[in-house]
């Protein structure tokens, strides 16, 4: 079928909760669908005629097309014939409504539109964001640098939903405090929640942990049990570590996950769940399906919402309020209330690469309060092999603008020394560049250019 009929199109242009409008070379709206009508807040006879700018006042678009007399997508403003941009509309009953906005030139031979313009309401994206940037806490999970606002945005998001949700991360860094926060703020925060470690139990035993079993089916199966998945009905059930699971099982989760009910082992009838799944891994499991150990079927119905969480050493920000939090909880459960990290402490959590990220953090402050024998942590009292950690940056690997750094033990401060030096230099003399860097505070770079008398022969300042 090579055309459509203008009716078909209608009726779709009806339908689709986008909003959309075309305009004549003019500027002139020729026609729109009820959603942009509703976006807008005018009656579909008050728009169509008036021009793009009056609608549209103020945004970038419509100051374009002031400016120049024209269409922002004609001449030298068109040279990829499409503008997209985030706005906001003043409707007629004062609300203001964020906009996302796409606009595309239509073919030249097109004789009733010049142009298409496609419009997306942005007020639930925008209100997490709010919701999540006024958050120094979500849960258990702490932090106010950028990848944690965004990791809490996506959860509110996440929790906004049904769907299945697969949480990435490396070993330690709150997968399973992610998968909490994204039950306990859902619709089904009041139902149950419950974890299995994937790795913990051979295969037999996580088939029955999963999906139960009957009566005598296996030996030591004295009684009938109800499965996790059965457990968990009306809330969620977290999968932790699912890249252990074995391909046999991961046949029947895969079941699961389709059909919505399970069959207990010993049984040949099935019983209906609802279950929403978080899934957990360290591992890379697109990797794994390539390598023929992940089924790609289940795989894909996991990743519907693929969520990831930073490791430590890439939002070094945090780990003064994350460490001030850890430590605040463990006083409490050695009744040591009153300690807290020195300046000198806090600049060595700081310098520090956190391999085991926020586990590696919980038990380094345990083992610190355990040895202080004052109401101030010192960094002695911190195990040997942070204390003895020296970094070196490597600016050519990484993630993003965080630099992979690599730390050097024992009697390294020439080489330290030199990769100051050359970090500053580097930075054009501005010690502050140099200092993110080679991952570490202002005031620890300042200190080491003390500690080797170089204070007074770089130039800039901090």
């Amino acid at each position: 079928m090579d055309t459509i009929s203008l009716a078909s199109l209608g009726i779709v242009m009806e339908k689709l909760e986008e909003g959309v409008l075309f305009l004549d070379e003019q500027r002139n709206i020729v026609a729109i669908n009820p959603s942009a009508a509703q976006m807008i807040g005018r009656q579909h006879g008050d728009i169509v005629g008036k021009s793009c700018p009056t609608v549209f006042p103020g945004t970038p678009c419509a100051r374009i097309c002031e400016e120049s007399g024209k269409c922002s997508l004609m001449g030298d403003t068109a040279k990829e014939k499409k503008l997209v941009q985030d706005i906001v509309v003043g409707r007629p009953d004062g609300m203001l409504v964020p906009l996302h906005m796409w606009a595309t030139a239509l073919p030249a031979d097109e004789s009733l539109a010049h142009c298409a313009v496609v419009l997306r309401n942005r007020t639930r994206e925008v209100q997490l964001e709010d919701t999540a940037s006024r958050r120094l806490r979500m849960g258990n999970l702490v932090g106010h640098s950028n990848v944690m606002q965004a990791l809490f945005s996506e959860i509110l998001l996440a929790a906004s939903s049904d769907a299945n949700v697969l949480i990435t991360g490396e070993t330690g860094a709150g997968k399973e405090l992610a998968a909490q926060a994204i039950h306990d703020n859902s619709g089904r925060a009041k139902k149950p929640y419950l974890q299995v470690h994937c790795a913990a139990l051979p295969e037999n035993l996580l088939e029955a942990e999963l999906f139960g079993h009957s009566k005598g089916a296996f030996t030591g199966a004295t009684a009938e049990r109800p499965g996790r998945f059965e457990a968990a009905d009306g809330g969620t059930l977290l999968l932790d570590e699912i890249g252990e699971v074995p391909l046999g099982i991961q046949v029947k989760l895969l079941r699961v996950l389709q059909e919505k009910e399970v069959v207990r082992l010993g049984e040949n009838h099935s019983r209906k769940v609802n279950v929403r799944i978080i899934a957990a891994t360290h591992r890379d499991l697109s990797a794994m399906v390539k390598d023929g150990e992940f089924r790609s079927d289940l795989y894909y119905r996991l990743r519907v919402l693929p969520l990831r969480v930073p490791p430590l050493r890439e939002r070094r920000d945090d780990i003064p309020l994350l460490a001030s939090s850890i430590l605040s909880g463990l006083a409490r459960h050695y009744k040591r209330e009153g300690v807290s990290l020195s300046t000198q402490a806090t600049d060595l959590l700081l310098g520090y690469d956190w391999p085991g990220n926020v586990r590696e953090l919980v038990n380094a402050l345990e083992y610190a309060l355990v040895h202080a024998d004052g109401a101030a942590i010192l960094p002695r009292n911190f195990p040997a092999e942070l204390r003895d950690a020296i970094p070196a940056p490597i600016v050519s690997e990484g993630r993003g603008n965080a630099p992979l750094t690599r730390y050097y033990r024992g009697s390294a401060a020439e080489r330290e020394k030199e990769l100051i030096l050359a970090a500053i230099a580097e930075a054009g003399g501005n010690k502050s560049t140099a200092a993110e860097r080679l991952g570490m505070s202002r005031t620890t770079l300042w200190k080491r250019l003390k500690q080797y008398g170089i204070a007074d022969n770089t130039s800039g300042t901090l």
